[in-house]
């Protein structure tokens, strides 16, 4: 066991932080790492793009994707208004809309990532 030079609880050898403060624990060459506060350089996602992620799932939802029905040969209808099929008896695609929505969610998050604040 070896203390954490920051607050000074017993770690077991093989912790290279604590784990109860964070702080970086010396790997047994009498060097210690400088402690981490908790607001220095810390790097976060960009919160404008994952409010646009958001509307845009929002946007999706409301106008899904529409097929025939199960009784017509397989065809997509469009994008329209949730309320408003463009046949009476058309059908939401659950498949295009399952696509639509992980689509739109994986390239929010990766545009955020990419696109994060330092």
């Amino acid at each position: 066991m070896k203390p954490c030079p920051a607050c000074g609880r017993a770690l077991p050898e093989i912790n290279r932080y604590c784990t109860q403060c964070g702080a970086g624990v010396a790997s047994g060459t009498g060097r210690e790492t400088a402690p981490t506060s908790p607001g220095s350089a810390r790097e976060q996602l960009n919160i404008q793009i994952l409010y646009g992620m958001v509307t845009v799932l929002i946007v999706s939802l409301l106008m899904p994707p529409w097929e025939t029905p199960p009784s017509q040969p397989a065809a997509f209808l469009g994008f329209h208004f949730i309320l408003a099929p463009p046949q009476p008896d058309a059908i939401v695609s659950r498949l295009l809309l399952t696509i639509e929505l992980t689509t739109t969610a994986i390239a929010g998050l990766y545009l955020s990532f990419l696109f994060r604040s330092r």
